[in-house]
């Protein structure tokens, strides 16, 4: 999940204008997205810890792993170009909720929801947004759920309320959403006469479809 980005990958998505632009904010960035790593750290230990209690109380993991991603600057670059903000460390700070990301792969969606449950809990940390693809799947089939948390982290001499993305999926809503990334980079809408697009909705269907039963059968086994 992590995102690297080439002298000349830059070189060729920036004019000469907005090369100079970047520059000046890339090194501003470059000072600022420490503290988003400290705190998409901070954030995977916390969860490291949920998983662990659950483990102990329920002796069953809930998350089968956790991938992070920290935004390049060039990447925060174009998303406050595309929001119409200029280009400074604050509108990040403001505007930009997704510097820095965890992806939190579980066995079931009810882990999803127990794990959500969790952080809703936590008394020191800030939830500041939700959006549900799973109850409610994106028109491509897409299901996760989505939450931005802040997250104090403690610097020298301040403390900082940091937000981090959390995305919250199944390992079958993952491998789902692979494919469908695997496509859309290669732009693949038509393969040997069958229509990705319809293909994926239908995917997905089956694929929650097949999870509710999985959790039926799980639900089974924890009741044992």
């Amino acid at each position: 999940m992590d995102e690297e980005t080439s002298f000349d990958e830059i070189s060729g998505k920036l004019t000469a204008k907005n090369l100079k632009k970047y520059r000046a904010f890339e090194k501003l960035a470059l000072g600022t997205l420490p503290k988003y790593q400290a705190a998409m750290q901070q954030m995977e230990v916390r969860l490291k810890i949920l998983d662990q209690d659950m483990k102990s109380r329920r002796h069953r993991s809930p998350i089968h792993h956790i991938e992070s991603r920290l935004k390049t600057p060039l990447s925060v670059f174009e998303k406050l170009e595309r929001y119409g903000k200029q280009v400074t460390i604050q509108n990040m700070r403001d505007h930009v909720m997704d510097v820095a990301g965890l992806r939190v792969i579980c066995s079931y969606v009810q882990d999803v929801y127990n794990i959500f449950e969790c952080l809703q809990k936590q008394d020191d940390l800030t939830i500041v947004a939700v959006k549900d693809y799973i109850a409610e799947p994106k028109p491509n089939g897409y299901r996760c759920l989505h939450i931005i948390v802040k997250i104090a982290v403690y610097f020298i001499d301040e403390k900082e309320e940091i937000p981090v993305e959390i995305q919250l999926r199944t390992i079958a809503m993952n491998f789902w959403a692979s494919l469908e990334h695997d496509l859309k980079y290669k732009a693949v809408r038509d393969i040997k006469g069958i229509n990705t697009v319809d293909e994926l909705r239908i995917c997905s269907r089956v694929i929650e479809d097949v999870e509710a039963r999985m959790q039926i059968l799980a639900h089974a086994l924890e009741s044992e």
